[in-house]
């Protein structure tokens, strides 16, 4: 893929879509784009996370280390963002990641990810406001979680 089909690919990413081309630009020019096998794994629940992923080709199936109700498996195609949080802080991954088909992925670096930040300051701002509208909404989500367990509903009922 050239430069512009990378930016292009980063914009379709919500999470790094309120970036803007110039800082997008940065990121497309310093990730790295790794080519991976049907049935190969791209990282293993529980594995040390630095950095994130933007499917570019392909797909994987994401398989949580403990299956949960509300953490089962999924797939992704291209333009999902594994690894969001790794690209802020330090986690371990919650999920095995398993190439559906040959695959592609471009890996944004931590590193990377926060020296741009640095350099594109209004990057930043526009980040902490979109994770901050994201926050308050789980936050409003839980509030309502909250009130129908008070009332001695089951979460999924009304």
């Amino acid at each position: 893929m050239s430069l512009e089909d990378d930016i292009a690919l980063l914009e379709q990413v919500p999470t790094l879509a309120v970036l803007g081309r110039a800082a997008l630009r940065i990121l497309a020019i310093g990730a790295e784009t790794r080519n991976v096998a049907s049935g190969a794994v791209l990282f293993y629940a529980g594995d040390l996370a630095e950095g994130g992923y933007v499917v570019q080709d392909g797909s994987f199936l994401l398989e949580p280390d403990r299956p949960t109700r509300n953490h089962r498996e999924t797939i992704v195609g291209p333009g999902a963002l594994l690894g969001e949080l790794a690209l802020v802080t330090d986690t371990v991954r919650a999920t095995t990641a398993t190439a559906q088909e040959p695959s592609a992925v471009l890996r944004i670096s931590r590193s990377l990810f926060v020296k741009m930040l640095e350099g594109y300051p209004e990057a930043a701002r526009s980040l902490r406001e979109a994770m901050a509208e994201r926050v308050n909404g789980w936050s409003r989500e839980l509030e309502g979680v909250k009130a129908k367990l008070a009332s001695g509903l089951p979460p999924g009922e009304s």
